[in-house]
């Protein structure tokens, strides 16, 4: 099994790349010359970096796929250490931030050693008191999880939650993140002065941090990546969702609507102006954020490309459309084959739930 998903990696890099026929057959008659004597290989750099591009490119939940070549792709498969990894993350952190000009970033760590327990490396705790969850109700079990290792819970609404990862199955090691690296926008409201009020913010980098990359049949279970934010996830999901920080009652009633009747629309309206919020709130604050119909006109551009190299488009229809206004973008009115496509990002068991 390895020696064909070796195989089929390598054809289609090499393929793609223009390599000869001859450079093509040499590589493939080392791979399985050493998965022969070992049980397994190792991916040159050159292979690394092509794979995790591929990675995002094969990515069907992904609407922001146009940009898969520009991915920064960091080898880190030599650390060993506690503090290299550390060092590491943080410097993924400031380097994919880059003072609000976000840069696409993955970070590759050794395929055995280490675990990285976060969903993202930078995200805000959730806290289950007597008068409600305060902070991210998703982020429960995990806040728990840090404070059984000592972390110190600050009961705010919205405070980050320190990295916590294994190497070797060792005892989990935490940190906070420095606070001058983490980027937070405060969100305000073009024309309602009152928003303000609210005392919303949300982070500048998604880094996912829980999904494993899998190139060549290699496995990297802690692979953490980012690009920048579509403003519907903060805005349609993180702040919306009933089952997340849930504003829209909140802010419905402050826009003077009719709450209690669902015909009002009055969800409809209070989530409009929340998502024009975030856009309206990263952009004054120069982090780099993109609205869904822009995104959804980007992916169209990528199935163009992808048709023009002769390429399936593969997609996962409930996660490529927006949450808000769905239909307004093609991407509603397309259907797509959700195949899974190699190298490619997956789930995987959180680590502290074993």
């Amino acid at each position: 099994m390895l020696v064909h998903e070796a195989e089929q990696f390598i054809t289609i890099m090499y393929d793609e790349l223009n390599r000869s026929d001859e450079e093509k057959a040499q590589r493939l008659e080392e791979v399985a010359s050493d998965i022969k004597a070992t049980g397994t290989y190792e991916l040159t750099e050159e292979e690394l970096t092509y794979g995790a591009k591929l990675a995002w490119r094969n990515s069907n939940r992904c609407i922001g796929r146009l940009f898969w070549q520009s991915l920064h792709v960091f080898d880190h498969r030599h650390v060993r250490t506690r503090g290299e990894v550390k060092e590491a993350l943080l410097s993924h952190i400031a380097f994919a931030t880059n003072e609000g000009r976000i840069r696409p970033v993955i970070s590759v760590f050794p395929e055995q050693g280490v675990r990285i327990w976060n969903h993202q490396l930078i995200r805000y705790a959730g806290y289950e008191t007597t008068d409600g969850v305060i902070g991210d109700p998703d982020s429960i079990a995990f806040t728990n999880e840090c404070r059984k290792l000592g972390w110190e819970p600050r009961f705010g609404a919205f405070d980050v939650l320190p990295i916590v990862f294994q190497i070797d199955g060792e005892e989990p090691t935490w940190f906070d993140v420095p606070p001058e690296l983490v980027v937070e926008v405060d969100l305000e409201h073009p024309t309602f002065s009152w928003f303000t009020d609210l005392a919303l913010k949300w982070y500048a980098v998604p880094i996912i941090s829980s999904m494993k990359l899998e190139i060549g049949g290699i496995e990297f279970p802690a692979a953490p990546f980012n690009g920048w934010y579509m403003g519907t996830e903060i805005g349609a999901r993180n702040f919306a969702d009933e089952a997340r920080y849930n504003m829209l009652p909140v802010i419905g009633e402050r826009m003077g609507l009719d709450v209690t009747k669902l015909a009002s629309l009055w969800r409809d309206r209070a989530l409009v102006e929340l998502n024009e919020a975030v856009l309206y709130s990263y952009k004054k604050a120069g982090v780099s954020i993109v609205d869904h119909h822009t995104a959804a006109q980007q992916f169209k551009k990528f199935e163009e490309i992808e048709q023009d190299h002769g390429r399936e488009i593969t997609g996962y229809w409930p996660w490529l459309i927006p949450p808000m206004s769905p239909a307004t973008t093609h991407i509603f009115h397309q259907s797509y084959k959700d195949e899974v496509k190699k190298p490619n990002f997956f789930y995987q068991e959180e680590h502290y739930q074993k």
